[in-house]
């Protein structure tokens, strides 16, 4: 029996049942439409080389990424026309993500096409120093 490709919900978000592991978070890329799968592949490669033994899940229809006993440091969500990763301590990190959030330490990193004009570089080096700093720092228990 083939598996069923997953509904998109809103701005293009993969609907995936919530799991723990590695098959949940591909599974979640792999329904990632158009260029934000390129996007979802390469943030997951860089999480996982700036954290080797990265604990994985997708709760509420976006992957976490975490360490056993210290909890979740970062998730990431499809939007129409970008890509936000979410630092749950994004504010203790050096230099600080440059999106603010309603949550006193989240911190926002959003990721556009790159084709398109004036879309910020994807700055991967920055991202992989923040994810370092990121997984020393206590996590969100989700």
């Amino acid at each position: 029996m083939a598996k069923s490709t997953p509904k998109l919900l809103s701005g293009g978000n993969p609907q995936i049942p919530k799991a723990y592991g590695d098959e949940p978070v591909l599974a979640y890329i792999a329904a990632m439409p158009g260029w934000k799968h390129g996007i979802g592949r390469r943030l997951d490669a860089l999480i996982v080389l700036a954290v080797p033994g990265v604990t994985k899940a997708v709760k509420w229809n976006s992957p976490l990424y975490g360490l056993e006993g210290k909890g979740w440091f970062l998730s990431f969500h499809c939007f129409t026309t970008y890509v936000k990763v979410a630092f749950f301590r994004g504010a203790s990190l050096r230099p600080t993500p440059p999106g603010a959030s309603k949550q006193e330490h989240v911190r926002y990193l959003d990721i556009h096409e790159p084709a398109l004009p004036d879309s910020p570089a994807f700055d991967e080096e920055q991202f992989i120093r923040w994810v370092e700093q990121a997984s020393r720092l206590p996590g969100e228990m989700l």
